[in-house]
């Protein structure tokens, strides 16, 4: 739609925290449009069709803690279908890359050390002080290393990144579905009949008059109120630039960096040689390693995942590296005649996204406060929403979902 000059309400990004923001004030009676760099609604959430039969979720994919997930009912309520088969993560090994014992010993690492974790975010909560994971890792264990690759698929970064007081504060149900058409086109299809001003990136947003003006690449609006939503790695770096300035905002961005979680696509010939929805990983003893999900939905391919510094390094190895590292790993896994059988289909590049930068957040130590300061209103007109801003669902589709209709609340309360 065209860009109006005036508004009551602009909205400053259209992801799931965005939409969100929209659709709890669209009956309201205050005019409103949504401001979004990319020709595309969802943010970090993006379906593609790898192939004809083959759906990909580009960013998030799973619909994490589905008995409180507020995207469970607009699911339904939009009729995309729900999958709720359990994820692979933990049981449904492939291969004898990971052989039972060794996996049931790691497995038993990694919760001992969630649990030592867990007990000393509450003796660092009581003291006021806050510390890196890493610190929790059982010095000497031959699986820190793994556990620490968990952790960049978890968090999007190592452990030595990461605040105990805010890991702990994520919570998590152990229930996580997905959406077969995808999570993208989910919130695609949730975006629909919204005012919406596409390919429209706000440069500069300035507050110092009685209406809030907005820069934007397709003009200038004033508007009442305004709602940002835009992933912290932007604001950190003032790509959006704030007169007057708000250094407790910028401040409270780089506390809570975007982390990198990246994804790879590949057809798989020959697909009823493995199982439906199976897990592949080796027993590496290194943190530099890939997971991979063995014909999702049945659909005959492999989905890599690699996170942290391990997938920024691959991500400046140029376009094509994390598919080629997939392949080594599971011809390493499976035996060198899979080489034949996989073939590149897609990978997502997140750091690189100029809209994002990152996958999700995580506090860093010490910045597990960060949250609640990101998302405090400043005047009464300015409004902070987005995943980074949750206090207990950070890092999701539906924290941000529901960080939207959070703010959407504050800025009725101030009318």
């Amino acid at each position: 739609m065209s860009l109006p000059s005036e508004v009551d309400i602009a909205i400053i990004g259209a992801g799931a925290a965005g939409l969100g923001a929209a659709h709890a004030l669209k009956d309201s009676g205050l005019s409103l449009i949504v401001l979004e760099a990319r020709m595309r609604v969802g943010g970090r959430g993006h379906t593609i069709m790898a192939a004809s039969d083959i759906t990909f979720d580009l960013g998030c994919g799973w619909l994490h803690s589905s008995d409180q997930n507020s995207f469970v009912p607009i699911a339904e309520k939009l009729n995309f279908e729900i999958d709720k088969t359990l994820p692979p993560w933990r049981e449904r090994a492939v291969g004898k890359a990971f052989p039972p014992k060794e996996r049931e010993d790691f497995i038993q690492a990694l919760d001992e050390f969630y649990d030592r974790a867990e007990q000393a975010a509450k003796e660092n909560r009581k003291s006021g002080r806050d510390s890196a994971a890493s610190l929790y890792l059982e010095p000497g264990n031959r699986w820190n290393p793994m556990i620490d690759a968990i952790s960049t698929y978890v968090n999007g970064c190592e452990l030595d990144q990461v605040s105990i007081l805010d890991m702990d504060a994520y919570e998590d149900t152990n229930l996580n579905w997905r959406v077969r058409r995808g999570y993208g086109a989910l919130m695609a299809a949730y975006g629909e009949g919204l005012p919406l001003a596409l390919n429209c990136k706000v440069t500069r947003i300035d507050h110092s008059g009685k209406r809030v003006r907005i820069e934007t690449s397709r003009g200038i609006l004033t508007a009442k109120k305004a709602i940002v939503t835009v992933p912290t790695n932007l604001i950190a770096s003032e790509a959006i630039r704030f007169h007057p300035a708000l250094p407790a905002k910028v401040d409270a961005a780089a506390g809570l960096p975007l982390g990198l979680a990246d994804k790879v696509m590949l057809a798989l010939d020959e697909a009823n040689g493995l199982p439906k929805d199976g897990n592949l990983r080796g027993a590496t003893m290194r943190t530099e390693m890939g997971t991979f999900h063995l014909r999702p939905f049945g659909q005959p391919c492999i989905e890599g995942f690699f996170g942290g510094r391990f997938a920024k390094a691959l991500e400046d190895a140029g376009d094509g590296a994390i598919a080629a590292q997939s392949i080594d790993e599971i011809a390493g896994f499976l035996g060198n005649d899979y080489r034949r059988k996989l073939k590149p289909l897609a990978e997502s590049r997140w750091a690189r996204d100029p809209f994002a930068r990152g996958s999700y957040s995580h506090a860093l130590p010490g910045h597990a406060g960060k949250r609640a300061v990101l998302a405090a209103p400043v005047d009464g007109r300015l409004f902070f929403g987005g995943e980074a801003t949750s206090p207990n669902f950070f890092s999701t589709a539906h924290g941000a979902r529901d960080s939207g209709e959070r703010v959407a609340g504050e800025v009725l309360a101030k009318k």
